[in-house]
């Protein structure tokens, strides 16, 4: 990994002189909760040079409409890949179809160099293995903007929900994971609280937990800090700062370009359902090179 001192270089479009990160250096559960799904172990580890996630070709459309009109994107072990682009440029639904949440038309989606099987064409294309979907599922945790914590159950309880129901994992193993996580993330002493009593930064983090007691290859943030106010919001970069540094695989959707210029080791930038650019931070932020994407950082950099 190589180190990012500076992600911005000299030839920045304009309002961006003030805007001075410091870089890194180098579940979805699933709805039918009645199969039981193995929890990953080394034996069943993937070759290190083989990405968590590959997408080839990509086409989505809802109906007439296509989001994504044929994008690649490629997430080895241990990196960090942030989408950006303007609301409706298709960074969402790309991250949805990472993780089977949404069918795409055409295409590959490969999960540790494992292609997904599909059957139909077009809009009627869909994954044709359930019991594949729902161990790949499993594998990529998905955090969403909304918190998605069920109101009935303590912190703890959502945190342990999953393991226990969909892997079918020792309850006592998990309790001691789950309480790890959160203190990993900064609220141990929530664990008896209900949702309904924790801030908007904490709940989001209590998702951050829930994803990680899955013990997931890698996770899915989408806009995770966009329903937070400035304050809050730091909370949760903080976290997911912590995640990056130790090396974890996430794709990160956000509209926040300083948190994904301080973790990425990759950025793509998504426009009208393409990839207009990408690259390294440094690059991207420092020196963009389509007017697109130099009249995007300008106006959200301002």
């Amino acid at each position: 990994m190589t180190g990012r001192a500076d992600c911005f270089g000299t030839n920045a479009v304009a309002n961006r002189q003030n805007f001075r990160p410091t870089c890194r250096q180098a579940s979805h559960l699933a709805n039918d909760k009645r199969e039981t799904v193995t929890a990953p172990t080394s034996a069943n580890t993937p070759a290190a040079d083989v990405p968590v996630i590959e997408i080839r070709n990509l086409h989505k459309s809802y109906g007439q409409l296509e989001v994504l009109k044929g994008v690649d994107l490629v997430a080895p072990k241990g990196n960090v890949i942030s989408l950006i682009g303007s609301s409706g440029s298709g960074k969402s639904t790309l991250l949805r179809c990472c993780n089977l949440l949404e069918d795409s038309q055409q295409g590959d989606i490969l999960f540790e160099g494992e292609a997904v099987h599909w059957r139909g064409a077009g809009l009627a294309r869909n994954p044709a293995d359930k019991a594949q979907v729902l161990r790949i599922r499993t594998n990529l945790s998905m955090v969403f903007q909304q918190f998605n914590l069920w109101a009935h159950m303590t912190i703890l309880q959502n945190v342990m929900e999953a393991p226990l129901t969909v892997l079918k994992r020792d309850p006592a193993e998990v309790e001691a994971s789950a309480r790890k996580y959160l203190a990993k993330v900064g609220i141990a002493e929530k664990a008896d609280a209900w949702p309904a009593q924790l801030s908007g930064g904490q709940q989001q983090r209590a998702a951050i937990a829930r994803a990680l007691c899955m013990e997931p290859r890698a996770l899915l943030f989408d806009e995770p800090t966009s329903a937070l106010d400035p304050e809050l919001e730091q909370e949760v970069v903080k976290v997911i700062k912590q995640l990056a540094d130790e090396g974890r695989t996430m794709i990160i959707v956000t509209h926040d370009m300083r948190l994904a210029a301080d973790v990425s080791d990759h950025v793509i930038f998504l426009h009208k359902g393409l990839i207009e650019e990408e690259g390294a931070p440094a690059q991207l932020f420092g020196a963009p090179k389509s007017e697109r994407l130099q009249g995007f950082l300008s106006a959200t950099m301002a």
